[in-house]
């Protein structure tokens, strides 16, 4: 009879640990380079792929034991760590992307990932096309045969947490397609088992888990993971071990870190629908959602963010900051702390007035990364928060 695969928590707590030895806890290799036995040794440890103890450019072993543990996770041949999320998509497009080639991505992503594509991208002749993610139909109908090299796509989206169709993304032929999954976590969706070719993280987010490392990470086929890396050699994103080594300690306790933010999150949403100052309140496993029925097929959860559309535009969502008590003013995201910002004014106050409406960054929404504290309190804090904007608005 054939052993039955582990489950992802029993996987997060097992992977990642092929040079342990008997340690439980892995080693932090922090050296940069290591001594050669002569001019061959040398000579094959510099023309090797990933060579293990070389460069740590080139690889690194506490490194390599964070890139197992994820591809792992994510059922995948190999993975990529990156010094940052935005390190791993700069370096997945500049690979697969010269001048003359072409990107198809969508309006409602993280604002970074935009000004990329539209920066340095455009700078370098690499066209991009920007659709709706909502729209189905759209990322095929944007693909030019033979010029789009790569489909990018974010699913939930930061910060409106709108949904991408797996599926869809997964069926074209012809270019490489790429989803940053980071505000799922390989612990709620595997875009590797819909097709998609590579999933993609800022794992300095729910992966890690602390707000202690700053990593990015891929996942796919080995021979792709490997021509990127190739590229990423040159370009020098290179993860810290210490990075790496705290991202492994986050993988270790992620099922059930996130098992309790995915419920909370939840209920938070659910539990904020009906107030007077909230005009939407937006979480992928909640019916109200519009895509609900998407979130369903393809995720296992909904995720530890939580959008929230307030009445009053930038004057209600600067009263309920300034009311908070317990979470936090902080743009990032998946930590044990509540953290709570507002996208248009940082994390995309790089979108022009028009990018902005396009993706539904309004000055009215707050994101919310529902962190480890008792749910009951988080609520509390909200609501409090929530009524001192009520009180404010007119009538």
């Amino acid at each position: 009879m054939t052993e039955p695969q582990p489950q992802p928590g029993t996987r997060a707590v097992t992977a990642g640990r092929s040079v342990n030895g008997t340690s439980l806890a892995p080693a932090l290799w922090a050296t940069t380079t290591w001594e050669s036995e002569g001019l061959a040794d040398a000579n094959r440890r510099a023309t090797a792929t990933r060579a293990a103890c070389f460069y740590s450019r080139y690889a690194n072993p506490t490194v390599r034991a964070f890139e197992e543990a994820v591809a792992e996770l994510e059922d995948a041949e190999d993975a990529l760590a990156f010094a940052s999320g935005m390190g791993a998509i700069a370096s997945t497009v500049l690979a697969l992307c010269s001048a003359g080639d072409h990107v198809v991505a969508h309006r409602q992503m993280y604002a970074g990932t935009l000004a990329f594509l539209q920066g340095p991208c455009a700078r370098l002749g690499i066209e991009t096309t920007l659709v709706d993610a909502r729209e189905p139909g759209a990322f095929t109908a944007a693909v030019r045969p033979g010029r789009t090299m790569l489909v990018l796509a974010e699913t939930p989206s930061n910060p409106r947490l709108d949904l991408v169709d797996l599926a869809e993304v997964a069926s074209l032929r012809g270019p490489i397609t790429v989803v940053d999954s980071t505000l799922a976590t390989p612990l709620a969706q595997q875009p590797l088992s819909h097709g998609v070719h590579l999933a993609l993280h800022s794992a300095t987010k729910g992966i890690a888990g602390h707000n202690d490392a700053t990593l990015g990470v891929i996942a796919g086929e080995r021979d792709l993971v490997g021509a990127i890396w190739a590229y990423a050699v040159l370009h020098g994103a290179t993860p810290s071990p210490t990075d790496a080594l705290n991202g492994l300690r986050g993988i270790r306790t992620l099922a059930v870190r996130t098992a309790h933010q995915f419920d909370s999150a939840l209920h938070l949403a659910e539990s904020l629908a009906d107030h007077p100052a909230v005009a939407a309140s937006i979480h992928p496993g909640s019916p109200s959602h519009p895509q609900f029925d998407l979130a369903k097929r393809q995720m296992r959860a909904g995720g530890t963010l939580v959008a929230l559309e307030l009445h009053g535009g930038r004057d209600a969502a600067a009263a309920f900051l300034d009311s908070l008590r317990l979470a936090r003013v902080a743009t990032s995201l998946g930590g044990p702390e509540t953290l709570v910002c507002h996208p248009a004014s940082s994390t995309h106050a790089s979108l022009t007035p028009a990018e902005a409406r396009e993706a539904g960054v309004t000055e009215g929404l707050l994101r919310i990364s529902v962190g480890l504290e008792d749910p009951a309190d988080v609520l509390r804090d909200v609501l409090r928060a929530l009524d001192a904007v009520a009180a404010s608005l007119p009538g």
